[in-house]
């Protein structure tokens, strides 16, 4: 459907916005089709990778060898078994704690739950997806109907799998947008990539009061867009807000829109948001890869709640009886049993045959009734999408997506919105080999620098400005504006907002984990923990510690983060009454969020100057717009200063009288 609400003269509105007017072509030309090859080479290589890198740690080693390497929680003991609202079997399962080893399962990671005594026996394994995950404890739903005799034993283990269907549906995503068989896929392809220009009818003359400037053109932008509109929303410029808005103003005029993002966090947030607006959302996705706080919205809970659930029900439980009846043993079986379990095979298979009708019924009912149907990148590849397609589709977060993965929701559009921040995290990829050649380089990333169909969020909400300014200059031209009710925002009266540790000449020297290769820096992180436990002191003192409601400790590598973590444990902040307020983190896992307080280990420290991986500047630039009232960075200026990207952070600090020298607190 066309948003006939905002269709005008097209060539006066494209002279208006500054945009050439060139003709559409039909066919994707020469340079195009190249690209799209590279990118299957690329996806190629990464798929080959991340199976290499699997197989390393599980093929040829022992279920001890696995535990060390974190693909393997091994033996777990069940601590309890409930149904989840979808009715599907959870379990939650406890490690012992003298295997405290550091491990990869992750929320919404696809797992094999094992009896260790049964590995060769096609029963004696049951697959899964990881709900939540922490140091000792893991909550798992299995895809079975029941909870297998085998798990009454103690011999139990959870191992990780290869995710091969994320894969496979970005190999065929890129099959089919290269067949060039759709001709309006095809121009989103020529125009996303650069080669035609996006469209634009007049801007609407739309306001939002709750909205700012930069947010309402942002808004304006979705609704005249004919082929693609792009939100670039810097940290704390309330990206999420427009977004949502704009969906809401487009459904006055849209019966549905496809909403997805390419993590099912980022997914869950955009539904529990369009939720608080009344909207009908259909979240697709496995049930254990949801929050509990949209649970309601997925598939699997409106199936639940449907009209005909009960007759659904009642026709795969009369299909098990059937079949368990022919499967049921018997002593003397002769020509008139056989034709018996014959006639109850048939009821059963037409049972399901008919359960599976209803079933398909019921989820069409529940997605057409719906107004936004959400899901991740690859999920918009999911068989109750596999006809369907929408006249916008947005895509949250934009530049955290592979590539092929963001193709996928492409497909299913007749316009696409973009939203997120290339200045920020790109998603993570395993082979060096692929990210150097391109892989890392996003669809949003190439959206928004060929084409002239974007718009720039400007005034920040979350940082003081002192803390904002040397992002806004790095990395958005000077662009951003702290909004008033945070630009001197501070703990107390004051109080610095932005500090440099400089570690410089103390012979804190950096070290590194001999199996994982990670870099650590002891003295560094000692340091911070003294140096924190003095702030927080400072804040009860002055009475104001209620006040602080979350801190963020964090450092680019994961050694240090464990360093961290254990000094944390047996320092006195542990004691504090604020000490569950904190989290202690690598940089990777804050991006999207915000803290009050952030204290930054920046670890490197050397006579050659290394810096690693601090040269990945969107890194940074993570860490560095994480805190809204307080941050403190520890580092060394001989290692970093070389570099032109700290050369220029370090002549901010000395701008801003924010250098302190180690030595102070030693």
């Amino acid at each position: 459907m066309r948003n006939n609400l905002y269709k005008l003269n097209l060539a006066h509105n494209l002279i208006n916005l500054n945009i050439p007017l060139h003709p559409i072509s039909k066919t994707m030309n020469q340079q195009i089709k190249a690209e799209l090859e590279n990118l299957k080479v690329l996806l190629q290589k990464e798929k080959a990778e991340d199976l290499k890198q699997y197989n390393e740690r599980i093929q040829s080693t022992s279920l001890t060898e696995r535990r060390k390497s974190g693909v393997c929680w091994y033996p777990v003991a069940i601590e309890k078994t409930q149904y989840n609202a979808a009715e599907r079997i959870m379990v939650k399962v406890v490690r012992h704690r003298e295997h405290n080893y550091n491990h990869l399962f992750q929320s919404g990671k696809i797992i094999s739950f094992f009896n260790s005594d049964l590995l060769d026996d096609e029963y004696g394994a049951v697959n899964g997806v990881v709900n939540q995950v922490n140091e000792h404890d893991m909550l798992i739903t299995l895809n079975c109907d029941e909870i297998p005799d085998w798990t009454y034993g103690n011999r139990l283990g959870v191992q990780l799998l290869f995710d091969e269907n994320s894969y496979s549906e970005m190999e065929k995503g890129l099959k089919y947008i290269m067949s060039g068989e759709n001709e309006r896929l095809n121009e989103l392809i020529r125009i996303i990539l650069g080669t035609d220009n996006a469209r634009f009818n007049e801007l609407p003359d739309i306001a939002i009061p709750h909205l700012n400037e930069s947010q309402n053109k942002a808004l304006q932008y979705v609704l005249a867009a004919n082929d693609v509109a792009i939100i670039h929303g810097p940290p704390g410029t309330g990206k999420t807000t427009t977004l949502i808005e704009s969906i809401v103003a487009l459904l006055r005029t849209e019966t549905q829109v496809l909403v997805c993002a390419p993590s099912n966090a980022a997914v869950d947030l955009i539904v529990e948001r369009l939720s608080d607006y009344g909207v009908n959302v259909a979240r697709i996705g496995h049930p254990a890869r949801v929050t509990k706080a949209v649970m309601d919205n997925t598939i699997d809970s409106k199936i639940l709640n449907h009209s005909r659930y009960k007759e659904l029900k009642s026709l795969r439980r009369s299909a098990d009886e059937y079949r368990r009846m022919a499967h049921k043993y018997k002593r003397h079986f002769g020509k008139t049993e056989r034709e018996q379990r014959k006639m109850l095979f048939a009821e059963a298979d037409r049972l399901r045959k008919e359960a599976d009708v209803l079933s398909r019924y019921i989820k069409d009912d529940i997605i057409d009734s719906s107004r936004v149907i959400a899901c991740t990148l690859v999920g918009a590849s999911n068989d109750i999408l596999r006809s369907r397609f929408f006249s916008t589709v947005f895509i949250d977060e934009a530049a955290q997506g592979l590539e092929p993965a963001s193709w996928l929701p492409v497909i299913k559009a007749n316009r696409v919105v973009f939203a997120g921040d290339h200045c920020q995290l790109p998603p993570t990829i395993k082979s060096f080999d692929a990210a150097k050649e391109g892989l890392d380089v996003t669809l949003f990333e190439k959206a928004i620098s060929r084409n002239n169909a974007d718009v720039m969020l400007s005034v920040q909400y979350r940082m003081n400005e002192a803390i904002m300014k040397f992002s806004s200059k790095a990395f958005y031209n000077n662009a951003l504006v702290a909004h008033e009710s945070v630009a001197d925002r501070t703990m107390f009266t004051g109080d610095t907002p932005v500090e440099f540790v400089d570690t410089a000449g103390t012979g804190f020297v950096e070290q590194h984990n001999p199996e994982t290769k990670s870099a650590f820096n002891p003295e560094e992180a000692d340091l911070l923990i003294k140096h924190l436990t003095n702030y927080i002191s400072n804040l009860y003192n002055q009475g104001i510690s209620d006040e602080v409601e979350s801190i963020g400790i964090i450092s680019p590598y994961k050694a240090q983060v464990e360093y961290l973590q254990n000094a944390f444990e047996n320092s006195d902040l542990k004691e504090h009454e604020i000490a569950d307020r904190f989290q202690i983190k690598t940089i990777d896992s804050f991006q999207g969020q915000e803290r009050d307080i952030v204290y930054i280990s920046l670890v490197r420290s050397n006579d050659k100057g290394e810096i690693g991986f601090l040269s990945d500047t969107r890194r940074m630039n993570v860490a560095l717009t994480r805190a809204k009232r307080k941050i403190v960075v520890f580092g060394d200026s001989a290692t970093i200063g070389n570099d032109s990207f700290y050369g220029s952070y370090l002549d901010y600090i000395n701008e801003i009288e924010a250098y302190r020298s180690a030595f102070e607190w030693m």
